[in-house]
């Protein structure tokens, strides 16, 4: 991509650093679909350990690690909670009805958060009527919510009340990073309140690929089987899995100037004349709502293509921009006075 292209669509266009090629290139492999990669047994470890949990399993992509914690947890027939703006539901291409046969009952509230309640009362009866409610997914930090983080204590709650109800829980953590940047909690103080948590390396981390599953060890063996059920196991993986320790060593403190960017994006643009910021910008996401008499956030996002910037309409009215370590401080002002020249207003500089 063109140097003079500012990409805001997602933290995943991301490419890898000078230094995080070099470990790439220097990476020690073997075959981990015969289980002696090295490289990829001191990734697994180290994810391990960073979450508190007895192993991991690297996998390809975010959703892959969210489908194999969903198959290694759940029956056919049974039925999963989550809330109705879940990455399960939206992105993974109906993979927990085709590959796990299970059903998902989604939950409401603001964020994309909710409460032990909402739980309570979507867990079904144990009857021969109903499907067996298994297993809770909480995404944090959750990407249609704006970014929004998950309060530790509200994590806590809701997922207590899971357990004692009989169910699982699983933790989309692809973006756990940003939350703990954000709140100043460790991996492991989420990761303990559930069974299993994902997490992704290629996204606010700046890897060219991966993901991660941790939990106990029988849940993670099930996982590892699912993972080559799936299509997922690779040969020469720490290739990619240098560069995941890499980034897991040198881009996650960095992980606050990314939010503060998004900050700044977010107050400059809610000044012009036509647009309006939704949600909170908690972490590395702002999300810009578009007067309709500006057209549409497709109409937006073709004429900012056209002037070197890209994001993505997410509604008919919607736009998501996402800061990342490709994206500097300069950058978000030329952005900021490109939409300003693409809604009419006089270019603005983000404070």
């Amino acid at each position: 991509m063109s140097a003079a292209i500012i990409d805001l669509r997602s933290d995943t266009v991301t490419r890898p650093t000078p230094a995080m090629r070099r470990a790439m290139a220097e990476a020690v492999v073997g075959d981990d679909v015969l289980g002696d990669d090295p490289t990829v047994i001191a990734l697994q470890e180290r994810v391990a350990q960073i979450m508190g949990k007895e192993a991991a399993c690297f996998v390809p992509t975010g959703t892959m690690a969210n489908q194999t914690a969903i198959r290694a947890q759940t029956e056919p027939g049974d039925e999963l909670i989550a809330h109705e703006d879940s990455h399960i539901i939206h992105y993974e291409t109906g993979s927990p009805a085709a590959l796990s046969g299970v059903m998902i009952r989604p939950l409401r509230g603001h964020a994309g958060l909710f409460e032990s309640r909402d739980v309570e009362d979507a867990v079904r009866p144990n009857n021969v009527h109903s499907p067996h409610s298994s297993l809770l997914v909480i995404e944090n930090t959750h990407n249609r919510g704006g970014g929004a983080v998950w309060p530790l204590e509200r994590f806590e709650r809701v997922a207590r009340t899971a357990r004692q109800r009989g169910l699982r829980v699983h933790l989309d953590g692809a973006r756990i990073w940003n939350a703990c940047a954000a709140t100043g909690h460790a991996p492991a103080d989420y990761a303990r309140h559930a069974d299993t948590v994902s997490c992704c390396f290629s996204k606010g981390l700046g890897a060219p690929a991966g993901s991660a599953v941790a939990g106990d060890r029988a849940t993670i063996a099930r996982v590892a089987r699912f993972r080559k059920m799936f299509g997922g196991t690779m040969r020469q993986s720490g290739v990619l899995a240098a560069a995941a320790l890499h980034a897991l060593d040198h881009h996650r403190e960095r992980l606050v100037e990314d939010h503060a960017s998004a900050r700044r994006l977010a107050d400059a643009l809610g000044n012009l004349p036509g647009l309006s910021i939704p949600l909170p910008v908690e972490t590395n996401m702002c999300f810009v709502d578009i007067d309709p008499r500006l057209g549409s956030a497709a109409d937006l996002c073709q004429k900012l293509k056209a002037s070197g910037v890209l994001a993505l309409p997410t509604g008919a009215q919607r736009v998501r921009f996402v800061c990342h370590l490709d994206v500097g401080a300069a950058m978000i002002d030329q952005a900021v006075a490109t939409v300003a020249r693409a809604v009419g207003a006089a270019p603005l500089v983000a404070a």
